[in-house]
Order: structure tokens, then C-alpha cells, then sequence
């Protein structure tokens, strides 16, 4: 016989009931030559029973240790960072997440902002927060949007520059450190932007530099 819902939702409230509510911290650098041990003491003295850690720049979307730490986490828990930029990519991802852990009913602690959404306060900052995050929305659609008609009344069509290929890559960079070419002369010739020429030589030069 199978087990009804009823059933079902008992031995859940019996699981939750028995489970006391616990902090889960999470630790993230950068690199593989950065140390956690900052971040752990922390999250230990701040009370987290569990502390998962990632290893990799905050650009990078696929987190282990962060997907890890969902699982864990039950109603009734915190989430436990040393600061913000620990856990969002940026300011809109770092709202999503709080809004997801807030609908699963699971609190967020920053030890270095002082920021624990459990309480009132920590609630009313991130709803400013949020605000802020469309407010910023909302100003790069709208520059965005002058851009392109600005480009469009001087005959150039908007979008992103193709990437070029690796060869091609190759060349703008070695172009560079030969200084013999202008950045400008350069770009030209390539037909990239001068942030797109920095990005390939920092990937060229410093391979495992991350911010």
C-alpha cells in the first residue's frame, strides 16, 4: 500500500520538528592560491555547523560548493556569507538569491555588511536593495536605448562585435607587446574595442588572473 498525503506531510513536520535549525556557511575565493581559512574562522565563530567552500572567480556561474549548500538547507536555516560578494555575481544575482532563499524560508547573514534577513531591518535593506537593482535596470535600458538611436541617426547599426578567433587573437596581442602599433591603430585594424584588445592580452599574459 502506498502512503497517503496525509502521512506524507506528517513524517515531514516530524522531520522538521526533530531537525533544529541550523547556520550553513559558505566561503568563496577566487583562485586556487587564495586561502579560505579567513572566511571559515568566520563563518565557525559566527556559529555554522557546516561550511561549504568554491574556489572560482565570482564571474563563474556553475558553483559546487553553493549548489551543495542548497541542498542542505531547510525552512528555518540561514545561509551564512563572510561578505555579499561572496555569494552574488552581482548586485541583481545576489536579490534573486534572496529572494529564492527567503521563498524557501530560509534566512541570509552577512558577517562583514552586519545583514541578516531574519530580522526586520535586514528585510527592509534588501527591499532597497532590490529597488536600487531596477532603478540601475532601468537607466542602462534607457542609455542603452540612446545609444542605438544615436547610432542609428549616424548610419552604424548597433549590436555586439563579433569575437574573433584565436589566430586572430594572436595577432592583436602580439601587436600590442611589440609596441610598435597605437592600442587605437590596433583596434582598428582588428576591429574590436579597446576593452575587448585588454581582455585578450590579460588572458594572454596573466591566464590565471581573476578579480
Amino acid at each position: 500500500m502506498g502512503i497517503s498525503n496525509n502521512s506524507k506531510k506528517i513524517f515531514e513536520f516530524l522531520y522538521y520538528l526533530e531537525i533544529p535549525a541550523m547556520k550553513i556557511g559558505y566561503a568563496r575565493v577566487s583562485t586556487l592560491e587564495q586561502n579560505t581559512d579567513m572566511q571559515k574562522k568566520a563563518l565557525k565563530k559566527a556559529g555554522c555547523e557546516k561550511v561549504l567552500i568554491d574556489k572560482v572567480s565570482g564571474t563563474v556561474a556553475k558553483r559546487p560548493g553553493l549548489e551543495k549548500a542548497k541542498e542542505l538547507l531547510r525552512k528555518g536555516d540561514t545561509l551564512v556569507v563572510w561578505r555579499l560578494d561572496r555569494l552574488g555575481r552581482s548586485l541583481r544575482d545576489l536579490i534573486e538569491w534572496v529572494r529564492y532563499l527567503d521563498e524557501k524560508g530560509v534566512g541570509l547573514e552577512s558577517l562583514h555588511e552586519t545583514i541578516n534577513t531574519s530580522t526586520p531591518t535586514g528585510k527592509l535593506t534588501f527591499h532597497l536593495f532590490g529597488a536600487l537593482a531596477e532603478f540601475e535596470r532601468n537607466l542602462i535600458q534607457e542609455r542603452t536605448q540612446a545609444g542605438l538611436a544615436a547610432a542609428r541617426a549616424r548610419g552604424r547599426r548597433g549590436g555586439r562585435r563579433k569575437a574573433l578567433d584565436k589566430e586572430k587573437r594572436n595577432v592583436a596581442v602580439n601587436l600590442y607587446l611589440e609596441k610598435k602599433m597605437t592600442v587605437g591603430k590596433i583596434c582598428e585594424l582588428m576591429g574590436i574595442s579597446k576593452p575587448t584588445l585588454y581582455s585578450y592580452i590579460r588572458a594572454e599574459v596573466h591566464p590565471y588572473k581573476t578579480h
